[in-house]
């Protein structure tokens, strides 16, 4: 079942939108209405909770397979990790599988265009990026590079489900949609994950699927998003 949004709103004036889009933040509005389900909010938790411990037991054979290949065929850590905003406006280190070379000199013209994407705000990705290794190809194609988040989940930086993680230079010139995103935790998977990732790169459909994620927030939007994440991740749309 696919879910349906109203369209966005004409512009208007003393509004906050997100990055070029018509797309109005009502704060306010969108505060009080995650406030009235405190209770749904304590659930998602709970299931949070339970569902990282289980999926970290049962990932565990490829978790330890995909950090021994990295370690062995590669110099550097096995994980990368890099500061994202969560809730509450409180940063925390975002982990995943390293699927890049960590050598300097591999910083090569892909990096610069990544970095000059990135200010375009264009999502960092640059695809055939001669950066990622053989290894890192498989698990970011099948989103196995973003199994360690589960900890974050376990920690309680993130969430299974929510808005995508964003660094904080993203947010820096949108206070108000930065203040309405930290409403709730981030999540490894969320609306624009399973909704636009093969047909938009750039960062302002990304946020507007978020925004409205948290809108609409519901345990009932949550369970029909993860009903729909695994065929994503199958297909590996969007991946690369």
């Amino acid at each position: 079942m696919k879910m349906q949004f109203a369209n966005p709103v004409p512009r208007q004036e003393n509004a906050t939108y997100v990055m070029h889009l018509p797309y109005i933040i009502h704060h306010e509005r969108i505060k009080a209405t995650l406030e009235d389900k405190g209770f749904q909010l304590s659930v998602k938790r709970i299931f949070d909770i339970l569902a990282s411990s289980l999926l970290i037991i049962f990932f565990a054979p490829i978790l330890i397979i995909v950090a021994a290949i990295i370690k062995l065929t590669s110099k550097g850590a096995i994980l990368y990790s890099n500061e994202r905003v969560g809730l509450h406006e409180i940063n925390f280190k975002c982990y995943k599988f390293r699927s890049m070379v960590e050598d300097q000199s591999s910083k090569t013209a892909d990096h610069t265009t990544a970095l000059a994407e990135q200010e375009k705000g264009i999502l960092h990705k640059v695809k055939n990026d001669s950066r990622i290794t053989w290894i890192g190809k498989i698990i970011r194609k099948t989103s196995i590079d973003e199994l360690p988040q589960l900890f974050n989940v376990l920690k309680g930086d993130m969430s299974i489900v929510g808005p995508r993680p964003l660094v904080p230079f993203m947010l820096k010139h949108l206070p108000e949609f930065k203040e309405t995103r930290c409403l709730v935790r981030p999540g490894i998977t969320g609306l624009w994950q399973i909704r636009d990732r093969v047909n938009n790169t750039r960062a302002e459909y990304m946020m507007e699927h978020d925004t409205r994620y948290i809108e609409k927030y519901s345990l009932l939007l949550d369970l029909k998003i993860l009903i729909e994440t695994p065929v994503v991740v199958i297909t590996g749309e969007g991946a690369y």
